[in-house]
């Protein structure tokens, strides 16, 4: 998940991905590495632990080394850059303690005593257990490979660049890591639940993107028991709206099964839908590579969020503006756009070619209250990645050069009136907003998908 919003708040509270940003600066003198000679087992679950926590999207450059750092994260005033975090004494992690390697993951707080941007997901990180975390130290001290890497500066200006006023947002809003494991040892009668909680609410971060945030960017909630705000769906990311991960009918996941959700976590494509964005390197770096009894856990644990928003109903196919274009009739708004830009791959009927061209018709990302992720989508276009179970990549062209402001509000209030989706429609205006927002492109290759 490495897109967060821009802008002045983004870059002291947001909550997507620049973790542990600065950490080897200041560094004191060297203190005691990882324990020798872990057992190879040990080592193999904290690689596991950080395919869960999702480390490695953050912290590799594109065509860079793992871990070694250097991704930027653009903002409007300047540019954070992900740090090296592979056990090199100098550029990297090596001379952090476990104790301090866990301060840091879990609260916030670099070696030198500094606090850690908020974009490091470590309210969610608090949740993690001591077992996980010693795992996950392990990993990083011998498993990685040291890289000696120095990372560019961050080019935050003043006052932005300061870090103590971090001091408050962290007792604010920061759980302490014995609330937030007293939390996440709430009782649940299925222990397959009370381990997909613990995997959403913890390592995953999912809220970090799919919680709506408060004034100072904080989520709004943290966990399922905090009510039913958590995880029905984020603000803005970069021109994404994450999706509600909760019940409802139409924007959630209230039509998805349980066997949906980890065939779409092990694959990133479902007869339902497609990753895009950046789910798609939380798929290709994260969830497929947990065990299926894990994705289990989590997609249960999800289906048994009920929905916030419960005025929605029942989407329903409709085929009317189907049987015109069937017909020949291209007369509504859009139509005609659609049949010669969209059709071929997505059909005239919305159905698409599932796990190839996701079907558009009944689509949760297609109806959401805002259109700026299909917006998104349509001028930039996308890629499905290829994963371990799904080798083939699709590519989506973007449109952004081909289609004005103007077609491009047509298609989409097209899309999103069409088959039953009956969403509001998207204006001109509401396109330029999004096209304005689009992040810069330099930098912003793929990291390549393990």
């Amino acid at each position: 998940m490495r897109h967060f919003k821009r802008g002045v708040a983004a870059a002291l509270f947001g909550g997507l991905g620049v973790a542990l940003a600065g950490w080897p600066a200041m560094l004191p003198p060297a203190r005691a590495q990882a324990p020798a000679a872990a057992a190879p087992g040990l080592v193999a679950q904290g690689e596991y632990v950080a395919r869960a926590s999702d480390c490695v999207a953050c912290h590799t450059a594109p065509g860079g080394v793992p871990f070694a750092g250097g991704l930027p994260f653009a903002l409007q005033m300047g540019t954070i850059y992900a740090p090296n975090i592979t056990p090199d004494p100098q550029t990297g992690i090596g001379r952090y303690t476990e104790a301090e390697f866990a301060r840091a993951v879990r609260e916030g707080v670099r070696r030198d005593g500094a606090s850690l941007y908020p974009a490091m997901p470590f309210p969610s990180y608090a949740r993690m257990t001591d077992a996980d975390i010693h795992a996950l130290y392990v990993y990083f001290m011998q498993g990685v490979k040291p890289v000696a890497s120095t990372v560019k500066a961050n080019s935050l200006p003043w006052p932005l660049s300061m870090r103590w006023p971090l001091i408050g947002w962290r007792m604010m809003f920061a759980p302490s890591v014995k609330d937030a494991q007293a939390k996440s040892a709430r009782p649940f009668d299925d222990p397959v639940l009370a381990r997909g909680a613990y995997l959403v609410e913890g390592p995953g971060h999912c809220g970090a993107c799919h919680t709506p945030r408060g004034i100072t960017m904080q989520e709004v909630a943290l966990t399922g028991a905090d009510g039913t705000r958590f995880l029905s769906g984020g603000g803005v990311i970069d021109g994404w709206i994450p999706t509600s991960l909760r019940g409802e009918n139409r924007t959630g996941l209230g039509r998805w099964s349980e066997d949906d959700i980890v065939e779409f976590l092990k694959t990133g494509r479902i007869r339902r839908g497609s990753a895009f964005g950046g789910m798609s390197d939380a798929v290709g770096h994260g969830t497929q590579h947990l065990t299926d009894e894990d994705l289990h856990a989590i997609a249960r644990y999800l289906k048994s969020l009920p929905p916030h928003d419960t005025t929605q109903t029942p989407w329903r196919y409709d085929a009317t503006l189907a049987t015109a274009l069937h017909a020949g009739d291209l007369s509504a708004r859009g139509a005609r756009t659609y049949v010669d830009n969209c059709a071929a791959c997505h059909r005239t009927d919305g159905q698409g070619y599932p796990t190839v061209f996701p079907p558009l018709a009944g689509n949760p990302v297609v109806m959401d209250k805002a259109p700026d992720s299909l917006i998104h989508i349509v001028l930039t276009g996308d890629i499905l990645r290829a994963t371990h179970q799904a080798p083939s990549a699709f590519v989506m062209p973007g449109f952004a050069t081909r289609l004005s402001d103007e077609k491009v509000a047509d298609v989409v209030s097209f899309i999103r009136k069409a088959w039953g989706n009956d969403a509001a429609p998207a204006t001109a205006q509401d396109v330029a907003r999004v096209r304005k927002a689009l992040p810069r492109t330099e930098g912003d290759a793929a990291v390549p998908l393990n």
